[in-house]
């Protein structure tokens, strides 16, 4: 005989107490996520505030105006010989740097020299060289002030330089300019050169090649593994090895890069080719899990109707799958190329944290990317580094953020609904 048991009463105290617990949970546990991502968006805006505060002027540098007047001190270089290949070490042989100390020193008074960039000179180079006609007449120069005076002129500085700055800035003989140098100049030992072009340059032919190696590799290799691959043990143990591959710390493929590309294959040492191909090695792990996860999410229903009408397995594949997962396969691999750019470990033991002071001229040229950068200004002595790093920051940043904005439009784009 089966037994009825009693309705529940939901009316009763002890049911009551029941669902006010329940709820009281959901309450709690809401509050603590709403806390925990007000957490994390204090932490967000507490890293932008105080990187774009002290990097933003790192975007800017003072300038000192100081008239030179070629006519009294005239520099001997003939103007036809401006467009040589050997122009610069012309004019600097011929006492630029001394012309430019002296009229340095006749404006802005005793040790005037002092108050401006020891390569500041270079400037007027630059302007002589697309301009002949300067070294007929008497113009003024806006050269980049020393790391000292920019620094005073920026947060203020007490005794006789802070005085002599302020006198300066009352006269309008210094103002703050956005410092193009910095965006066009590679690294430097004086802030007033120090750029990021030639790091950014490096970063970008790095992330060129290894995303021209990884995402064909990994994506034949993530069709093949889910369309074509018996499933045996082999397949299983590959399974194994590229999940234990995307999880091996990155700096063991700095190792295996310096043993296999540099000391075994011979090639160019500190280059973007070998950071290439060891970002390459590092993300193509990640590409093969995104990848074969994407395919997964395609329906079967859409490889059996393929067939049903005639289409072969590669038709099937190529014209059917690769496209439908074509956009988590690109936001696999773009958030795996953003990782990539944001390395260091592996790069440093390929040389790639050198002093370059050139901006690279290809893939096989000595270079450095904008981390190891970033990781070489934090450690210099000189105050004027400090704006160089945190704007350096900011880039890299913005790099990035790029990158991740890409793949939303990439996955939105292509992405298709069934």
């Amino acid at each position: 005989m089966n037994r009825q048991t009693a309705p529940t009463d939901w009316k009763a105290p002890a049911m009551q107490r029941r669902i006010a617990a329940r709820y009281a949970a959901e309450r709690r546990f809401k509050a603590m996520g709403l806390g925990a991502v007000l957490l994390s968006a204090l932490f967000l805006a507490f890293l932008l505030t105080v990187m774009v505060g002290n990097g933003a002027r790192g975007f800017t540098y003072t300038h000192v105006a100081v008239p030179i007047d070629f006519t009294a001190t005239p520099l001997p270089v003939e103007p036809s010989r401006l467009g040589d290949p050997d122009a610069d070490q012309l004019i600097a042989n011929a006492g630029l740097a001394e012309i430019v100390a002296l009229a340095a020193d006749e404006a802005l008074g005793e040790n005037g020299s002092a108050l401006i960039s020891d390569n500041a000179w270079k400037d007027v180079r630059r302007a002589i060289k697309d301009d002949p006609a300067l070294l007929r007449a008497k113009s003024v120069f806006e050269l980049p002030a020393s790391s000292l005076v920019d620094i005073a002129a920026k947060e203020g500085a007490a005794g006789a330089l802070g005085a002599r700055v302020d006198a300066l800035t009352r006269e309008g003989k210094l103002a703050r300019h956005i410092h193009w140098s910095f965006f066009r100049n590679a690294d430097a030992t004086d802030p007033a050169l120090a750029g990021i072009w030639g790091a950014l340059k490096g970063s970008v032919l790095t992330i060129i090649i290894a995303f021209l190696i990884a995402f064909p590799t990994g994506v034949l290799a993530a069709l093949y593994l889910e369309e074509y691959a018996p499933k045996n043990r082999w397949s299983d143990l590959i399974e194994v090895s590229i999940n234990n591959l995307a999880a091996v710390p990155s700096i063991i493929f700095g190792l295996l890069a310096l043993a296999v590309f540099i000391n075994w294959f011979g090639l160019c040492q500190a280059s973007p080719l070998v950071g290439g191909l060891t970002l390459a090695l590092m993300t193509m792990p990640v590409i093969v899990i995104a990848s074969r996860n994407a395919i997964k999410a395609v329906p079967p229903s859409i490889r059996d109707a393929a067939l049903g009408v005639g289409a072969s397995p590669v038709q099937v594949v190529f014209h059917h799958v690769l496209p439908l997962a074509l956009p988590g396969i690109l936001t696999g691999t773009i958030i795996g190329m953003a990782r990539a750019l944001g390395e260091t470990a592996p790069l440093l033991l390929i040389g790639m944290r050198a002093f370059i002071g050139d901006v690279p001229g290809g893939i096989c040229s000595p270079s450095t990317v904008l981390p190891m950068q970033i990781f070489l200004w934090s450690d210099e002595v000189d105050r004027g580094f400090v704006e160089k790093t945190s704007a350096a920051i900011i880039v890299l940043l913005i790099v990035l953020l790029s990158m991740n904005a890409l793949a939303i439009y990439l996955r939105n784009k292509f992405e298709k609904r069934w």
